[in-house]
């Protein structure tokens, strides 16, 4: 089966927060958590903190999360991310 291609990674070289994203949902709904983790650990940390606010909003709970500043850490986390995984040596470059 031929993946579907990054269109980030095919214009620069680069693999941008989201590549390996496909693979990581793909390996989560089979069971294998190391391998979700291998391809891309950021997105696996994100569906497992938006699962954590659905279940709080589900059930009213106040969240610890103070979404002003979540939403400017998450751009953090996604700008470093995307830093880190492209050099060379680190073993994240998917």
């Amino acid at each position: 089966m031929a993946w579907p291609v990054c269109p980030i990674k095919a214009l620069t070289g680069l693999c941008c927060p989201g590549c390996g994203g496909t693979r990581m949902v793909l390996s989560l709904l089979d069971g294998r958590l190391a391998d979700a983790a291998h391809y891309n650990a950021v997105a696996l940390l994100f569906v497992a903190l938006f699962g954590w606010v659905a279940v709080a909003k589900l059930v009213r709970a106040r969240s610890w999360l103070d979404w002003r500043w979540t939403r400017i850490a998450a751009l953090v986390v996604l700008c470093l991310w995307f830093v880190v995984r492209n050099v060379p040596g680190t073993g994240l470059y998917v």
